[in-house]
């Protein structure tokens, strides 16, 4: 089988989420699916120049900006600019890649689209910029670190200028993949020997005894552990929910927006094979993700139902231990894995996010018995979402009382933007 061309491969994802509006995680997961017979280097090039263009948006319009004066970034053809943004990435921010070799593989690429009018301006840019990389600037901090400047005002009012810096810098640092090993099948132990014994780095996390990081594996479904339903990819951050929810043998817990189930699923361990988890969600695409991992991590104490958070369930009233309220959120502490989401974003998306997730909480408190707890989380650091609506929830309803809250802000390599709270009911 012929090897197709990776940076035509890169072009085609790129044009499917800057010019399609597509989520850049779902694009590229099935792109390499469709192309896991290509070496690890190959798909470890594609992962990288599509993250990393998409990550870096902003930072190469403004680069692009400094040295093409008509047309515009936004009035170019979509073909150019989707060549030019990854051509860009690969000449300034990758130094094993030799620069001549983008700027005629960018060519190549534009003619073999019926584009060859437009080679040479492609190719005069890239040059350009190549040889005048120590004189590119940036004006400010969203430039800079391609971080919508609303964003950016947001959280310089919420956390100080030195912590949102940091909050910047810590987003585009590398990542590892965080795994939480299903100990009802194998120990964290015998898990790590296996998968170092594949050439796969693993390394401990110090807040959860069976949370593992690894990286330099090469395709996740090519892990037989994986596969075996040995370990489920969920974040530490994200792990704390079940863990911090004091999840009891025997007891019952409804997961009420929980695909693609990663929280239910670790409840379901912690559960040990007793008691039951209902894992809903509100539509049958997600449903079905559900099931498809619950097969995967063979429990039998779990189930996946379609329902709307938003409508009461009758019966479920006063039914729960514990209600794991994940709600559907900006997504601003995960971008360092989605970095789409801070394109996609507005002020008045999240204003209506955080509405939704009151309406939510106001139904879903009904089915915690008393003395059970409520866990609301959020893969986001915004207040918004966050502690201003822990706030309201207790306000309105007098017999809960909050027992946690944790805010984790991004650390590379180590975990996404979260936030948790813990109420219980008197």
């Amino acid at each position: 089988m012929t090897d197709p061309n990776q940076r035509e491969i890169i072009v085609a994802i790129l044009e499917e989420v800057l010019e399609e509006g597509k989520y850049s995680h779902l694009v590229l997961g099935a792109t390499l699916e469709k192309y896991q017979y290509l070496s690890k280097q190959q798909r470890a090039f594609i992962t990288r120049v599509t993250q990393g263009t998409i990550e870096r948006l902003l930072q190469i319009d403004a680069i692009l900006g400094q040295f093409v004066k008509k047309p515009k970034v936004p009035k170019m053809k979509p073909l150019i600019r989707t060549v030019l943004r990854s051509s860009v990435y690969q000449i300034v921010f990758m130094d094993g890649v030799p620069d001549a070799a983008v700027c005629n593989e960018a060519v190549r690429i534009v003619k073999n689209h019926g584009l060859g009018g437009l080679s040479g301006f492609v190719n005069g840019v890239l040059r350009n910029i190549s040889r005048n990389k120590d004189s590119i600037t940036y004006k400010g901090l969203s430039e800079a670190y391609s971080m919508p400047q609303w964003i950016i005002d947001a959280w310089e009012e919420q956390f100080g200028g030195e912590t949102t810096k940091q909050i910047l810098e810590e987003l585009l640092e590398e990542k590892k993949t965080c795994i939480r090993v299903n100990t009802g099948n194998i120990s964290v132990e015998e898990l790590t020997k296996n998968l170092r014994a594949q050439g796969i780095t693993v390394e401990p996390c110090e807040e959860i005894p069976y949370a593992l990081y690894i990286s330099g594996y090469d395709y996740l479904r090519g892990i037989p552990e994986f596969l075996a339903g040995d370990f489920y990819i969920q974040d530490f951050s994200s792990m704390m929910v079940a863990h911090s929810a004091g999840i009891q043998q025997g007891d019952h817990v409804i997961d009420v927006c929980a695909a693609p189930g990663g929280k239910s699923l670790h409840a379901a361990e912690l559960l040990a094979g007793t008691g039951l988890v209902e894992a809903r969600d509100l539509s049958d695409h997600k449903v079905s993700i559900l099931e498809e991992n619950i097969r995967r991590m063979g429990l039998a104490n779990i189930r996946a139902e379609k329902w709307d958070a938003t409508i009461l369930n009758e019966e479920s009233i006063g039914q729960a231990d514990v209600v794991i309220c994940d709600a559907p959120c900006s997504g601003l502490g995960v971008v360092a894995k989605k970095p789409d989401i801070k394109y996609h974003m507005t002020k008045e998306t999240q204003k209506e996010l955080a509405i939704l997730q009151r309406q939510i909480l106001d139904v879903v408190c009904a089915y915690v018995k008393a003395g059970g707890t409520l866990m609301y989380s959020t893969c986001t650091i915004s207040s918004q979402e966050n502690e201003d609506n822990v706030t309201w929830f207790l306000e309105k309803h007098p017999d809960f009382s909050l027992e946690t809250e944790k805010q984790f802000l991004p650390k590379a390599g180590k975990q996404d933007g979260f936030f948790l709270a813990k109420m219980k009911k008197r």
